[in-house]
């Protein structure tokens, strides 16, 4: 099963995100704050620094709650599937103590602001789960309900019959009270209390390059933002400088919702211990099922399919009504990086490495940058540090830089798939040697030629064609373009070359 656009704009949350609510950037304009991103992140960090007196312009390349912030799984939550085990073995148990009264303190950080915003998001507060589908997988989930419980997590271990599924789990570890909304609605329902009173929302207006001196200047194609400091919250750093792409590795993971004939959804928020994982949510009467992840640019093999497959064998599935996908960036010590985007720099802030957790993640940065933009004191900066040194870690962070490596030399002397245009099949790609270089071509069902060049704009690694999102993605960085070279994901800002081979 393919989509037949790679935009996800067939996610559930993000299929009545309203077009022209929001202008351009065009011109010049100045403000205190420039916050580049519109997801969760970028759009509650810059609506704190708004209620702190601040004027904030927030940036979006395309629409607000538009990115991984509309593609989601819509669960915040502290209890997040093997997150504590994974700490407390790589960082040590006052690091995971950090971690979950951080994630704590965002499931109710979201639920008070949705309140005191007024905003009307659907929100209901339920239990979350981490469940052993087998009994293979029980051990990790009693290693996880021990971690969390030392890292200060009120977690009760139980036979997850609260979860409502239809099928015999062998444990779960609970955490009761997290938060499931329509993230999408949140997020702009967040932005539209942004404009106003000199601070501005701009949609459509892609950033390409941040300029530091005694202001800081956000550039885009037609229009700039002075300011005294910025912030990047593109969820991929879009900024070469800091070196966040050696220390990150880019994830893909999908998602499909359905409706029922019969029975019910699941009543709690509950993802499996094991891999692959089965992670399960709700909106309504609809079922959502999330998982089949993989590294970006890998072989993803067939995941809606599975995701369908798994949907059916458990619940008496009418019709899958929605697909779609989400990309996270994975940090090689396992802890968000939030902070000033290079040691020492108090004009540029950034936040990254949420690892599919972002819309508690997300506003556990919000919650910090609102205080480092300010020059507030936080409990949590150093701990967050994206300079922080983890030793333990190391190994990890030597793995994940021999895979790039690899991955950039190997295509150096990677042949092409095929010597022309005319060979690839349609509805399916292939690298074609042209000349010196080597192109992405793409054949649609009616015989139209898609034709960009394979080199990612990034740092050139060579892409590679998703099958099951029609997308070229870069297996280095995690840059994704559609078949017409548009960029889709970051940290690539300018799009694939195209050539036209009629």
């Amino acid at each position: 099963m393919t989509e037949a656009t790679t935009t996800a704009r067939h996610s559930l949350w993000s299929e009545t995100i309203p077009h022209g609510r929001h202008p351009a950037l065009t011109g010049e304009t100045e403000v205190d704050v420039a916050v580049v991103g519109g997801g969760i992140t970028g759009v509650t960090t810059a609506l704190l620094l708004k209620r702190a007196g601040l004027r904030v312009a927030l940036v979006e390349a395309d629409l607000v709650g538009g990115g991984v912030s509309g593609n989601n799984t819509a669960k915040v939550t502290a209890l997040q599937s093997t997150m504590y085990t994974k700490l407390v073995a790589k960082q040590g148990v006052e690091a995971a103590s950090d971690y979950a009264a951080a994630s704590l303190a965002a499931v109710g950080f979201v639920a008070a602001l949705a309140e005191t915003e007024g905003v009307d998001c659907d929100l209901r507060r339920r239990p979350a789960y981490t469940y052993a589908l087998t009994g293979d997988e029980l051990p990790a989930v009693e290693r996880e309900a021990e971690a969390a419980l030392r890292a200060g997590l009120p977690v009760v271990v139980d036979r997850g019959e609260l979860m409502g599924v239809p099928f015999e789990v062998a444990g779960a570890v609970r955490l009761d009270d997290q938060v499931v909304f329509h993230p999408v609605k949140y997020v702009r329902g967040l932005a539209e209390r942004i404009d106003g009173d000199g601070s501005r929302v701009y949609e459509n207006s892609r950033v390409l390059r941040v300029e530091e001196g005694d202001r800081v200047r956000v550039r885009t194609a037609s229009g700039a933002v002075v300011a005294d400091r910025a912030v990047i919250a593109t969820h991929y750093p879009i900024l070469d400088r800091g070196l966040y792409f050696a220390r990150l590795e880019a994830m893909r993971a999908y998602c499909v919702a359905a409706t029922l004939r019969s029975g019910e959804p699941p009543t709690g928020l509950a993802i499996s211990a094991g891999s692959p994982s089965w992670s399960l949510s709700t909106d309504g009467e609809r079922l959502i099922v999330c998982g089949q992840g993989h590294a970006t640019g890998s072989e993803e093999g067939q995941p809606y399919d599975e995701l369908v497959k798994f949907a059916r064998e458990h619940w008496d599935v009418a019709e899958i009504t929605h697909l779609w996908s989400a990309q996270d960036a994975v940090p090689y010590d396992k802890l968000p990086m939030i902070g000033p985007y290079t040691p020492g720099n108090r004009r540029l802030y950034g936040a990254t490495g949420y690892q599919k957790w972002g819309l508690s993640s997300g506003t556990i940065a919000a919650m910090l940058l609102s205080d480092l933009v300010r020059d507030r004191d936080n409990a949590w900066a150093e701990r967050f540090s994206p300079h922080r040194l983890s030793l333990k870690s190391t190994p990890t962070l030597a793995k994940m830089n021999a895979k790039v490596a690899a991955d950039f030399v190997g295509d150096r002397l990677r042949t092409a798939d095929v010597d022309s245009a005319a060979q690839v099949p349609p509805g399916e790609a292939r690298i074609v040697q042209h000349g010196t270089d080597k192109l992405g071509v793409f054949c649609d069902e009616d015989g139209g030629v898609h034709a960009v060049s394979a080199r990612c704009t990034h740092l050139g690694c060579l892409v590679r064609f998703n099958d099951a999102e029609r997308s070229w993605d870069c297996p280095c960085h995690g840059s994704r373009f559609d078949v017409e070279g548009n960029v889709l994901e970051g940290p690539a800002t300018e799009p694939l070359e195209r050539h036209d081979l009629t």
